[in-house]
């Protein structure tokens, strides 16, 4: 009797070294899922301040919270149980699910390029009533599109954390994909806030009571932060249709195996192959965006709003 409790007792304390090497472990690997998803991250910190631009500056930094609050709210009680479920009971739905969310990027995307050329804003239209809306609808608008933005953007990034840790135990599984997501979402948003407040910053180092070189530094903060901006925006379009057509991309065997065969064709020389693989993704983000915006116009013209 006393063997068999001295038993289960070195059982247990078995068990709690390698729980406990386990978790020594965890630091590592949430370093190695955060570089791992370091791409998205740079796209969702460029898509996101074209949200607050053209609103009120004094409304930015509450804006930027907003949306942060809730990307970390569906990171933590959304995407995370979503992620490790689906990964337990059908693992197999992950990828599709990732490549609806990489289409409605492409979308998106398209709709933005599209937007850009189109020359129907130069065509004087009559007779057609203007919706009023108010600075608060518009705040509204906006927070309720950077957060559809960012939660495909977060899905891939908690799909990409879940693969990282698809061979740990239960628990570190858990802390790893819980830290990743808070470490990801103050680190985009505390950036996006940085950025959108640039001016402001600027405008301060400009004034009299500053050195010569202080002031100048604000000045010249100040006339860069539009053109900075607008690039930004840019940036932005180019990385939602980037990241939605590799999401896409990887989920189908015949063109994952052609962005792998890029990559190691141009091995020798890392920088273009990154850049080849993303103009790549890029054009064919825009042909997947074109393919979608048709299929919704079509939809629209059968089933049409009631509105």
């Amino acid at each position: 009797m006393a063997s068999g409790f001295f038993a289960l007792l070195d059982d247990i304390t078995a068990l709690v070294k390698v729980s406990a090497a386990s978790l020594d472990d965890v630091p590592s690997q949430i370093a190695k899922t955060t570089g791992k998803v370091s791409g998205i991250v740079i796209d969702d910190t460029a898509v996101t301040p074209k949200y607050v631009v053209g609103l009120d500056p004094s409304r930015e930094l509450s804006i930027i919270y907003r949306i942060a609050k809730k990307s970390l709210f569906n990171k933590l009680l959304i995407l995370s149980p979503a992620a490790l479920l689906l990964g337990y009971f059908a693992p197999w739905a992950i990828t599709p699910i990732l490549m609806l969310g990489g289409a409605y990027l492409c979308f998106e995307g398209y709709e933005k390029v599209h937007s850009m050329f189109s020359k129907q804003h130069h065509v004087k239209v009559e007779n057609v009533e203007v919706k009023e809306i108010t600075p608060e609808e518009l705040e509204k608008e906006r927070v309720a599109g950077a957060v559809r933005t960012d939660i495909i953007l977060s899905a891939e990034i908690m799909a990409i954390a879940y693969s990282q840790v698809t061979g740990q135990t239960i628990v570190n599984q858990i802390i790893v994909m819980l830290a990743v997501a808070v470490f990801i979402t103050v680190a985009v948003y505390g950036f996006v806030g940085l950025i959108v407040k640039a001016d402001d910053i600027g405008v301060h180092l400009a004034q009299d009571k500053y050195n010569t070189a202080t002031q100048k530094l604000g000045r010249g903060i100040v006339k860069f932060m539009p053109h900075f901006l607008t690039v930004l925006g840019y940036v932005g379009t180019a990385a939602m249709l980037w990241v939605g057509a590799e999401i896409i991309a990887h989920g189908i065997p015949f063109t994952a195996h052609l962005l792998h065969d890029l990559e190691v064709a141009l091995s020798e020389m890392p920088a273009l192959a990154w850049f080849a693989k993303a103009l790549s993704c890029a054009i064919g983000g825009l042909f997947v965006g074109f393919i979608v915006e048709k299929i919704v116009v079509l939809v629209k013209k059968v089933f049409p709003s009631s509105k």
